[in-house]
C-alpha cells in the first residue's frame, strides 16, 4: 500500500495511522505531565527498546520484576500511540516512564510547563537508515521500502515516518531543560558507564554491583532474549520476523555491510550539509 493509505500528516510528520489513530493523539495533546516523570526521547530505530529496558532497571535499583513480566510498550509506553489509550496512565504512582517519538513542538503544553526529565538517544544516521530500511520492510503497517536506493532518497528528504533525522536530533539539541543526552555508539563502547551516568542524572542511588548487573542484563544479546522486549508477541500480520528480525545486529557500523559507496557520498554530503551549523559532539565521529 501506499503512503496516503497507511500514514497520516500530523503537525507536518508523517505518522503511521494504524497506531497512531485521531483518538491518542487528541489525548496526548492534553495529557498532564508530572516534573518527576522520565520520558525517552528517540528518532526511531535509534535504541529506543534498550533503553525502555535500562531506565526500569535503574528506577528500580536494578530489580528486574518490571522488564520480565511487562511487555516493553506497557511499562514504558509510547504516549502517542493507540495502546496509550487503554493504559491508566494519569493514575500510574510517580514516577512514572514514558516514550515518544514526537519532536519538541508537538509536545503538549503541560511538557513545558514541568519540564519532566528527558533522556534523548542518538544514533548514527546510516545505521538508523539501515536499521529503518529492514523494519520497514517487515512491518504491514509501514511502506514497503523499495530499493535501498530509492529509500535512501525519501530517508534524507524526510519522507518517512517521523519526518527528517536532522530536523529531530537537532530540535532536541537546542531543547536545554532537563536532558540526557547520550548515543547509542557511547552505549555499546561502555554500557556500564552509560548506566551510572543514566542513574545520576535519574538521581538512583546505585552501588557497582547493581551498576555491573543491569549492564550484563541489558547487554543486547542477552536483552533480545526476553520475550516482553523483543516483540515476539506481535502478530505475524503486524510485524513479519521472517523478513527481519525487529531487533537485529544490535551493533554500530552495519551500515559499512549494506551501503555503496555511492550512497554513502551522498549521505555524507547531505550529512554535512545539514549539520554544518550543529555544535555537539557525536559519538560517531
Amino acid at each position: 500500500m501506499t503512503a496516503e493509505d497507511l500514514y497520516m500528516m500530523y503537525k507536518g510528520v508523517l505518522m503511521p495511522t494504524l497506531i497512531h489513530p485521531p483518538e491518542s493523539l487528541m489525548r496526548f495533546e492534553r495529557f498532564t505531565f508530572r516534573p518527576d516523570d522520565v520520558l525517552i526521547v528517540t528518532y526511531p530505530k535509534s535504541g529506543t527498546t534498550w533503553m525502555q529496558e535500562i531506565v526500569p532497571l535503574i528506577m528500580s535499583g536494578g530489580d528486574p520484576s518490571s522488564v520480565e513480566t511487562l511487555h516493553n510498550w506497557d511499562r514504558v509506553p509510547w504516549l502517542e500511540e493507540a495502546h496509550s489509550c487503554s493504559l491508566d496512565l494519569d493514575n500510574r504512582p510517580s514516577p512514572r516512564m514514558f516514550t515518544t517519538h514526537f519532536l519538541p513542538r508537538m509536545m503538549p503544553p503541560s511538557f513545558f510547563e514541568v519540564k519532566p526529565k528527558v533522556i534523548y538517544v542518538m544514533r548514527n544516521p546510516k545505521d538508523v537508515f539501515t536499521s529503518s530500511f529492514h523494519y520497514c520492510a517487515m512491518a504491514s503497517f509501514l511502506v514497503d521500502p523499495g530499493s535501498q536506493t530509492e529509500f535512501l532518497q525519501k530517508f534524507l528528504k524526510g519522507e518517512v515516518m517521523f519526518g527528517s533525522w536532522f530536523d529531530h536530533v537537532k530540535s532536541w539539541l537546542d531543547y536545554k531543560e532537563q536532558i540526557f543526552y547520550i548515543c547509542y555508539e557511547e552505549m555499546i563502547k561502555d554500557l556500564q558507564d552509560s548506566v551510572a551516568r543514566l542513574a545520576v542524572f535519574l538521581e538512583k542511588s546505585l552501588d557497582n554491583d547493581a551498576i555491573v548487573k543491569i549492564a550484563e542484563r541489558c547487554v543486547f544479546q542477552n536483552m533480545k532474549k526476553n520475550s516482553m522486549s523483543n516483540y515476539s508477541a506481535v502478530p505475524k500480520e503486524i510485524m513479519d520476523t521472517t523478513k527481519s528480525e525487529f531487533l537485529r545486529k544490535g551493533i554500530a557500523g552495519d551500515w559499512k555491510n549494506q551501503m555503496t559507496v555511492a550512497e554513502v557520498e551522498y549521505f555524507d554530503a547531505v550529512y554535512a550539509e545539514n549539520m554544518k551549523d550543529v555544535d555537539y559532539r557525536f559519538a560517531w565521529d
